[in-house]
């Protein structure tokens, strides 16, 4: 959908973690350690967004809106408990899934949504 609105920079939080193995930009992290983020598998709760990696340092998008990738088909526009998806995005947390809960304020064809972290 074509969209007059954006979201893009609204209360935008980003701070630098040391980044784990495998985390690259554009995908959602956890915690790992101390002041360190590592990539999610499946079903674990997401603290932000790596937005940019370099030097073993990972820029992670922590507060504001951002957009993420989202293949889940069920994940509506409203609030929705969401979990990482194990492939860098997020989805519809399941039974026993770490989940939390997220506004999600737009969402596209192109497997992303846009919610507030």
């Amino acid at each position: 959908m074509s969209s007059k609105v954006s979201f893009e920079g609204i209360g935008e939080v980003i701070a630098t973690f040391y980044a784990g193995d495998g985390v690259t930009a554009g995908q959602v992290v956890k915690l790992s350690g101390d002041s360190k983020v590592a990539a999610c598998t499946a079903g674990e709760r997401f603290c932000g967004l790596s937005v940019s990696v370099k030097t073993g340092c990972a820029a992670v998008q922590v507060g504001g809106f951002a957009e993420v990738p989202c293949t889940d088909s069920t994940v509506a526009v409203g609030l929705e408990t969401l979990t990482a998806d194990g492939s860098g995005g997020v989805k519809k947390a399941g039974s026993g899934d770490a989940g939390e809960e997220y506004l999600v304020v737009s969402k596209d064809t192109a497997g992303f949504v846009t919610l507030k972290m």
